[in-house]
Formats: C-alpha cells, structure tokens, sequence
C-alpha cells in the first residue's frame, strides 16, 4: 500500500512531451546509453528566492529515489525534493527570448526573474 501513495507523489511531476523530446536530443548528443540513463529533478537550497532546481542526466540511482517514466524518459527524484515538487510541470521552451526548461511549480509562493529558483 505504501508504494501506491509514493507513485501518486512521484506522479504529481510532469514531463510535457516537448521537454521528453529534448531530454532524449540531448541523451542522442551526448551519445549516452538511453537504456541506462534518468533525468534526476530536485531541488537544492540556494538561487536568489531560496531554492533552485536541479536537473540532471545520470545512470546512478539512489535506493531512496522515486522513479516514473513519462514519455519514454526515466524520471528519477529523492524524496525531500518531491516535497517542494509535487505537481511541478517541467516543459522546454525555445523562443526568440531564450531557449531552455521552464518549471510550473504550484508550491511556489514567489519565483526569481529567470524561473531557475523559488521560494516556499
């Protein structure tokens, strides 16, 4: 039964399929084993409104980790970011103004100019 509530935390991050599609560009670039390799989100205390978010490729997880896959990327976070995460949208934009991931995060009570940190 604890399993089912964890999946439900671990589901309440959301990969849009146009930031899936450059994870796995980015995977391809790097020539990394795509059978091997997760996208690690968290966060981490620091960025001017408190705490910035991490994204990261890796092969290494962690026993505690969660892990999900949505759109055919493996998702893996620790426990204590799904805290600050939970219902986080993690989408990529390519615009004229700037290209790069951009986090939705209802948990957010303010945000930083460039979107990279927030506070709770």
């Amino acid at each position: 039964m604890t399993t089912a509530t964890t999946d439900t935390q671990t589901e309440g991050l959301v990969l849009t399929p146009t930031a899936a599609r450059e994870v796995k560009t980015i995977i391809e670039q790097q020539e990394l084993d795509k059978d091997k390799v997760r996208l690690r989100v968290g966060v981490k205390g620091g960025g001017c409104s408190g705490f910035s978010y991490i994204l990261d490729l890796t092969e290494v997880k962690k026993d505690t980790d969660e892990e999900i896959e949505q759109h055919g990327v493996k998702i893996i976070c620790d426990p204590k970011s799904l805290l600050y995460l939970n219902g986080t949208t993690i989408d990529f934009k390519d615009e004229i103004m700037g290209r790069g991931f951009v986090f939705t995060n209802p948990n957010a009570n303010s945000t930083c100019g460039c979107g990279s940190s927030f506070a709770v």
